[in-house]
């Protein structure tokens, strides 16, 4: 390492410990405030996703008009997106609250064999929409988890999508971005990257919710329950 080089480490890593000083004083100081912060912030992007409460119930709603129908869901994103993406098709194939049917949903993240060999084989950026290209109709939904809005593959899975007459969401982080440029319909989340991930949850719940109740009272009116 040159000495200029370990001038620049020296200095970051100055600056790494004076973050970390300062969040030690923190704790000292007030025992919990670096929690308490951190919820106050979740607090504030729970707030904002809200604001989206009728736009999420009418996914929900459109998301059970179609599974009833026969149509799939298929879900992807990266990292912790990709987790809430096995979460949400876990939910639907599994259940969610009381028991019902299962219902066709597909996380393109979770199949690694696939996933790797299509990486290795035509990029990454290619994980995704050559997925859709495969288990995607005309007439399914496609979700696209991202806080950025902006990963590639997610990009081209959404144009896969729109060539095979299937309809893309996207539930992303602060818009407009990349990906509700493209997509046939976006949620953004005004939050920090953490948060947005956390009110992923929340809203993949909310979305289950009102899913489940559509299946649920139609279910009941064939007394099928």
């Amino acid at each position: 390492m040159t000495a200029v080089g370990a001038r620049v480490a020296n200095a970051e890593t100055g600056t790494e410990a004076q973050t970390v000083a300062g969040t030690v004083d923190r704790q000292l100081a007030r025992p919990g405030e670096v929690v308490r912060e951190h919820l106050r912030g979740l607090r504030d992007a729970a707030h904002a996703t809200e604001l989206h409460a009728e736009h999420l119930e009418q996914w929900g709603l459109e998301l059970a008009r179609r599974l009833r129908r026969g149509h799939r869901l298929l879900v992807a994103g990266n990292g912790g997106s990709a987790a809430e993406a096995q979460h949400l098709t876990a939910e639907l194939v599994g259940r969610y609250r009381g028991d019902r049917q299962a219902f066709s949903a597909i996380a393109l993240s979770a199949e690694t064999s696939s996933l790797t060999a299509l990486g290795n084989d035509y990029g990454y950026a290619q994980v995704f929409a050559r997925q859709v290209q495969a288990h995607a109709r005309s007439g399914d939904l496609l979700l696209l988890l991202s806080t950025s809005g902006s990963s590639e593959n997610l990009l081209r899975a959404a144009s896969a999508a729109r060539d095979i007459g299937a309809t893309s969401w996207a539930l992303t982080g602060a818009g407009p971005n990349p990906l509700t440029e493209v997509a046939d319909d976006a949620i953004c989340l005004d939050a920090p990257s953490p948060h947005v991930q956390e009110c992923q949850l929340a809203a993949i719940h909310a979305l289950c919710e009102v899913f489940d109740g559509v299946v649920r009272g139609q279910e009941e009116r064939r007394g099928t329950r």
